[in-house]
């Protein structure tokens, strides 16, 4: 490749693209905890230049997706259980609170909307495609922090969840739980598409807390560590 070519190559992507592609590729799971992100590497890999990639990584940093040791580089953040647990405790207040916002903002359309996004994890769960309802699972708590409208809670809840979303398969593969999972789904989208706050915000934390249990559950369980 020419010098020309090259430095069109690096120019090619922007800051914001070579970020997002990591940060997708650590949340996916295609970057596994404790994988060490060497920069020379990255640079060839995604064609940028090496401020790129260090500003990149600087931002997955402050995420706590990523940690970067002195003359050791930096790796993939392996998540502990008890800091999962902590941060399922900071969503189930986060999230309690988008689901109030949700019922006093929801509209007509929005409330049909979420039916949509329960009626696709149902069809999930009948077909036995547990992985493919956790994703169904998750949209409809996405849903639910866009209907909020609160876009500090919408940030925090978006940040504590990149850290989740790589065990997020955890909990919906206990036995049970992913019909439990939905049944508390149905009453949270009643509370919020009835207008009552107090009682999303109820049906939304004993959601959440009942996932920290079905995670506590399976880390006792003998399966594998949490990452």
């Amino acid at each position: 490749m020419s010098t020309d070519a090259a430095t069109r190559r690096v120019a090619a992507r922007s800051p914001d693209e070579v970020y997002r592609e990591l940060h997708d590729a650590i949340v996916s799971g295609r970057l596994q905890p404790n994988e060490r992100l060497v920069e020379a590497d990255l640079v060839e890999a995604l064609g940028v230049g090496r401020t790129t990639i260090r500003t990149a990584l600087i931002r997955l940093e402050q995420e706590d997706l990523v940690e970067r040791e002195r003359n050791r580089g930096a790796r993939v953040r392996m998540v502990s259980l008890p800091r999962a647990i902590e941060i399922l405790q900071a969503r189930e207040v986060l999230e309690g609170l988008t689901a109030s916002r949700a019922a006093e903002h929801i509209t007509a359309k929005e409330a049909a909307a979420l039916r949509t996004d329960l009626a696709a994890q149902r069809k999930q769960l009948d077909r036995g495609d547990l992985l493919a309802a956790s994703d169904a699972n998750a949209a409809f708590h996405r849903r639910i922090v866009a209907i909020a409208r609160h876009e500090t809670a919408e940030r925090l809840i978006s940040s504590l969840h990149a850290q989740m979303v790589r065990f997020q398969y955890r909990t919906i593969l206990s036995p049970g739980r992913s019909e439990s999972s939905f049944g508390e789904h149905l009453a949270i989208a009643d509370a919020i598409a009835a207008g009552d706050p107090r009682a999303a915000e109820r049906a939304m934390r004993k959601h959440i807390a009942n996932v920290t249990a079905a995670l506590r559950d399976s880390a006792g369980d003998g399966r594998s560590p949490i990452g």
